[in-house]
Parts: C-alpha cells; sequence; structure tokens
C-alpha cells in the first residue's frame, strides 16, 4: 500500500485505511464483539468512538452515541472535540475501536475521558492494531500507531480503571480473509481487544470513639 500523502491529517489517514480492504478485514472480524459491548449494560447508554466503516451496527442496539475522528476531533452524531460535551458517569459502555493512540490528540486525554464518562461499573472495551503481528506491513505508512497490551494496562490503571489480565486477539494474521473466532492473548492477529472496568471506591469506614463521660460533679 503506497504511503499517504504528507498533505493529509493523521486522523484522515488512518480514516482511508479502515476504509480500504485490509482495514475492513479487521473491523469484520470484531463485529460480534462490538455488538456485545453495545449490549453489555442494558438500560445505560453506550459511546461507541470508532472507523466510519462500522458505523452501520449502531441502529439496533438500545440509546447510544456514535462518533467517528475527523481532522478537527469528532464527528457523527456530536461535531466536537475534547472534552466531550457529554456528562459525567452517564454511560455503561464506551467502545473505543482504533481511535486511541499513544499520544496526541486521540492519546490519554481521550483514555481520560471515557474514563470519566463511565458509571462505577462500566466498561472500557478499547480495540487496538497489534504491533508485533505480521499484518502491522498492511498498515505501514498510515499514520497509524499503536502499543502492546501491557502498555496500554500502565495507561488504563492511570486513568482508574482495571483492565483485565489477559486480552483477546483477533482479526487475521496476514491474509485480509476474515478470522471469526477470538483468540486468548494476541499473538501474531492484526488486533486485540482489551476490557477494562471503572470500579466504584468504597467508603472507609469510621471507627466510632469510645463515648467518654465526664466525672460526675
Amino acid at each position: 500500500m503506497p504511503a499517504p500523502s504528507p498533505t493529509r491529517q493523521p486522523a484522515t489517514a488512518a480514516r482511508d485505511w479502515f476504509l480500504a480492504p485490509a482495514g475492513r478485514a479487521v473491523l469484520a472480524s470484531e463485529e460480534a464483539l462490538v455488538v456485545q459491548a453495545l449490549g453489555d449494560r442494558p438500560g445505560l447508554p453506550w459511546l461507541w468512538c470508532g472507523p466510519a466503516a462500522g458505523e452501520d451496527l449502531a441502529g439496533d442496539y438500545g440509546r447510544g452515541v456514535r462518533l467517528v475522528p475527523a481532522e478537527a476531533g469528532w464527528a457523527g452524531q456530536l461535531a466536537c472535540a475534547l472534552p466531550l460535551p457529554l456528562p459525567s458517569e452517564s454511560f455503561g459502555a464506551v467502545v473505543l475501536q482504533h481511535v486511541a493512540r499513544p499520544a496526541g490528540a486521540f492519546g490519554p486525554a481521550l483514555l481520560e475521558e471515557a474514563s470519566r464518562l463511565l458509571v462505577p461499573g462500566g466498561r472500557l472495551w478499547l480495540f487496538v492494531l497489534n504491533p508485533l503481528a505480521p499484518y502491522r506491513w498492511r498498515w505501514r505508512g498510515s499514520g497509524i500507531t499503536t502499543s502492546e497490551p501491557l502498555v496500554w494496562r500502565r495507561r488504563l490503571r492511570a486513568v482508574g480503571l482495571v483492565p483485565d489480565p489477559v486480552s483477546q486477539g483477533l482479526g487475521p494474521n496476514w491474509s485480509v480473509r476474515v478470522s471469526a473466532q477470538p483468540q486468548q492473548g494476541p499473538g501474531l492477529r492484526a488486533a486485540y481487544l482489551l476490557r477494562a472496568e471503572k470500579r466504584s471506591v468504597p467508603l472507609t469506614p469510621v471507627r466510632r470513639r469510645a463515648l467518654q463521660l465526664a466525672p460526675a460533679a
């Protein structure tokens, strides 16, 4: 695949890659898990941020907000930038599908927003490309950057989320043929899913002080 033109913004280059056959194969392998995420907390709305190529899934899975990356931030049901104009602790599930980056406009601040928006007990579903997979040669030059699961777990803990100890490998190994079955650990699969939960902090019980009676007069 030819390298993108230097005039294109990173968000635009990554969007174009997911519209191409190699990117669509990755998204197709994740459809069942995205559907599962949207129904993860019935009765609560969801937030789904991901490539425009997967937007047709959002119609029948309850109330939610669908956002896609844009040059100036986000487009879709809202046109905005960070911080998102959404109330804190109002979403049962947040799906970040190939939009989180190690740095920049889609970096740590995006994870902080996800943590802010989740209700206690809500869950973040983080889909990222696997930097150790042979498939990485297919997105070379697209402007996409990513990291291994261990690094993402540190970032998730830094914003107050508790990540799962094991990620799920998704997508093809090399060819663009869709592989529907997830595997334990990323292995050589094109992408992986890492989930994290927002835990409520229990109140520390305060010991009642012994009542001291004043001596009788």
